[in-house]
């Protein structure tokens, strides 16, 4: 049995949650120029998979102060294994067209809790 599905029966042996999603760090490979002019078409993806129920969460990641934006962004993909969230982050147009590079890795979710706070006529979201 390969290590990852060692240590993910080991985890769910032991209690833990164990979900398995994917996180795909994406960076920009093009100018800020081509980035903009993809950006509809990204969004427009993202949408879509969120609406499918692949999209877990997605945004941008500051620089390693946490100050400066440097256009990197995490997306994470919930799909039935490897190659079918590749597939998925292989459609984003971002990466279909060059214009971001990517890694993707498994991510196994065992720890953690999550909290949910909406205010709809304040239109207020808090995780």
């Amino acid at each position: 049995m390969p290590a990852w599905a060692e240590y993910k029966k080991a985890a769910v042996e032991r209690g833990s949650l164990a979900l398995e999603l994917y996180a795909v760090v994406s960076t920009p490979a093009k100018s800020p120029d081509e980035l903009k002019k993809n950006l509809p078409d990204h969004l427009a993806y993202q949408a879509e998979q969120e609406q499918k129920g692949c999209l877990v969460m997605a945004g941008p990641l500051s620089d390693l102060t946490g100050e400066l934006m440097e256009g990197v962004g995490m997306i994470v993909y919930r799909a039935e294994s490897l190659e079918a969230a590749t597939a998925i982050a292989e459609a984003d147009p971002m990466h279909k067209t060059g214009t971001r590079t990517y890694s993707i890795r498994r991510w196994l979710v065992n720890e953690g809790s999550f909290q949910l706070d909406i205010k709809l006529s304040a239109q207020s979201v808090r995780l």
